[in-house]
């Protein structure tokens, strides 16, 4: 089959992977210049152990592995340690593997077969599935077009592919009430030593280290903001917005960095809930289908398992795409319906409402024997 992905990211990297080496020719368009590899450590998780193992991709993520969350801490105004982030909250098993972004990223795309092109700098402007014809017909930002056999939307929580075929974000988007920003901290890239988390009530900022970086980490409790996705000032300006007033610890000099990076990140935490995720020969993977939010920790692993499932039912139901995203769903559906099950209790640890709520989080965690380091 002649298939096109919408997204290099995570999701539509191993899904080019997943197809390319079955055969199929894989065209990926990505918005972006470049992969897109900023972001904090994330973590592969329990069957999607299992998916990276048959994808033949295990050895060289485990080389990778970091263990970040072993030395994150929360602290106080003054930066001394108040407790520590057990591992029994962090990972559920040995078998949680936690490495960067980055080096997922870049492990996928050298992994790709000769069948699989990344086209950056584009993407889909109109689609329409032809079901007499059997393709889909694409039109992209760049003016060029394309016929496909089948479109995968891979691009993410604001998937411009699920817009275009399902309806808008408000159909399906479920806002859990809390906003995340990263920014690169170069003046302290150099620094060793923990990483530091602080709490005001419904607000976090923090420092973490990693692979001789450093990044200013914020979330934020609020309602859902009306914001252009693409407008970085903006984004800035909210985020400052919300930490304004605020002068403890190091939150003026965390939000000096994102201001001055060009390459600040800003999300919202939500979540995507759709009855199904195909429709006719498109059919939706990781983020843009079934978004757990990054306080559920488990999008990497869903990205990597919806990939394969789906590459699999295509396999094993000859070629019939019907038959094959069904199959896909109904394998996907309860890794989905668990991950997103676990968002809240995230929220409320790393983002308590009020002080007495930071204050019980902190006690709970000392008497877990998880005490300041």
């Amino acid at each position: 089959m002649n298939i096109l992905v919408s997204g290099a990211g995570i999701a539509g990297l191993a899904c080019a992977r997943e197809l390319g080496t079955r055969g199929h020719d894989v065209t990926v368009v990505e918005y972006a210049r470049r992969l897109r590899i900023a972001g904090t450590p994330i973590d592969i998780r329990g069957d999607a152990i299992e998916t990276v193992d048959r994808m033949g991709l295990l050895a060289k993520i485990r080389r990778r592995r970091v263990r970040m969350s072993e030395l994150t801490r929360f602290v106080d105004s003054e930066g001394e340690p108040v407790a520590r982030i057990p591992m029994a909250e962090v990972s559920d098993s040995d078998d949680d593997i936690e490495l960067l972004r980055e080096d997922l990223v870049r492990v996928l795309a050298a992994e790709l077969p000769d069948t699989a092109a990344i086209r950056f700098g584009d993407s889909i402007a109109a689609l329409t599935d032809d079901a007499e014809g059997g393709g889909v017909d694409v039109r992209f930002a760049s003016g060029r077009t394309g016929r496909y056999d089948l479109v995968l939307g891979a691009d993410g929580q604001h998937s411009a592919v699920r817009r275009l075929v399902f309806g808008p974000d408000e159909d399906y988007l479920r806002h859990l009430g809390v906003y995340f920003a990263l920014a690169d901290h170069p003046g302290e890239a150099r620094s060793e030593g923990a990483n530091s988390i602080y709490n005001l009530p419904g607000r976090m900022a923090g420092i973490f280290h990693y692979n001789g970086t450093a990044v200013a980490v914020f979330q934020f409790r609020s309602e859902p903001i009306d914001y252009d996705h693409h407008d970085l000032d903006a984004q800035k300006r909210i985020l400052i917005d919300a930490f304004a007033g605020h002068g403890s610890w190091r939150i003026p000099e965390l939000l000096d960095a994102a201001r001055a990076d060009p390459g600040f990140y800003f999300t919202s935490a939500s979540q995507i809930h759709l009855p199904s995720w195909h429709r006719g020969r498109v059919a939706l993977v990781g983020d843009a289908g079934y978004c757990p939010a990054f306080l559920s920790g488990r999008g990497t692993s869903l990205a990597l398992t919806g990939a394969r499932f789906l590459a699999e039912g295509l396999e094993r139901s000859g070629g019939d795409h019907t038959a094959a995203f069904a199959r896909y769903e109904a394998r996907q559906r309860p890794y989905v319906t668990f991950a997103q099950g676990r968002a809240d209790s995230g929220r409320d640890r790393m983002l308590p409402a009020n002080w007495a709520a930071i204050a019980a989080r902190n006690e709970a965690l000392r008497a877990a024997g998880a005490g300041a380091p």
